[in-house]
């Protein structure tokens, strides 16, 4: 497993676009970055897999993207999300020391920013103040849990609020939603439990009054404000 050191500069910039990290005081900032190390993977490769107890506290998708999820008794896969640059991740384990819950896998040839366990604890150790900033990210994973639990609705309202969510990083990005998201039919079948029919039905009537356009494994927002609209509004 290789390790290279980041170009910190330009990767904080980058990251500073990031909701969480934007927010983290400079002296946290410096520690993640100082710390880290980047990993690159092949698609399809491994990050980390579910049960395993994990060697990094923190990890941030650098390039490409990360797929989150489960494979279930009967070899059924499950996507809980799907991340993109500058989404952070990964604190659990730093925070209550149990093994993963999901694996994590490279959808294209991604890079991932990795913080060890070990030295980051070691650093939030000597500057308590800091974990405020770790709670305050699992805060905004658990938002997004709630919102997405039970998801009421029709099919086409309950894929429209997951776009929503994929557009703005599941919290990450704030008022700068990416609209152009990298999810195929199947990998949305996979994350909602429909099947993929049930999901080209769906797409094709968010398509139709002008909210999407899709394209070959991506999907183009053309309207925010209507998606978010056709997430609450049954049409």
């Amino acid at each position: 497993m290789v390790y290279e050191d980041a170009e910190t500069t330009a990767l904080r910039l980058a990251l500073c676009q990031e909701h969480w990290f934007g927010a983290c005081p400079p002296a946290l900032q410096d520690a993640l970055l100082a710390h880290g190390r980047l990993r690159r993977l092949a698609s399809g490769e491994t990050l980390y897999a579910r049960g395993v107890p994990s060697e990094h506290a923190l990890y941030c998708v650098v390039e490409g993207a990360l797929c989150i999820g489960t494979t279930d008794s009967k070899g059924l896969p499950s996507l809980l999300v799907y991340l993109e640059p500058h989404h952070w991740f990964g604190e659990l384990p730093l925070i209550d020391g149990l093994p993963r819950t999901h694996d994590a896998v490279a959808d294209g040839a991604t890079a991932v920013l990795c913080v060890p366990q070990t030295r980051l604890q070691g650093w939030l150790d000597t500057h308590p103040a800091h974990w405020r900033d770790i709670a305050r990210l699992a805060a905004g994973k658990l938002r997004v849990a709630y919102q997405v639990l039970g998801e009421p609705g029709s099919l086409p309202q309950r894929l429209a609020r997951r776009l929503w969510l994929v557009a703005h990083g599941f919290g990450s990005r704030g008022a700068a939603p990416r609209l152009r998201l990298n999810l195929s039919q199947e990998q949305l079948a996979h994350m909602l439990g429909a099947s993929r029919q049930s999901i080209n039905m769906a797409l094709r009537s968010l398509e139709q009054v002008g909210v999407i356009a899709q394209h070959y494994r991506s999907i183009e927002v053309l309207d925010i404000e209507a998606l978010r609209l056709s997430a609450i509004c049954a049409r």
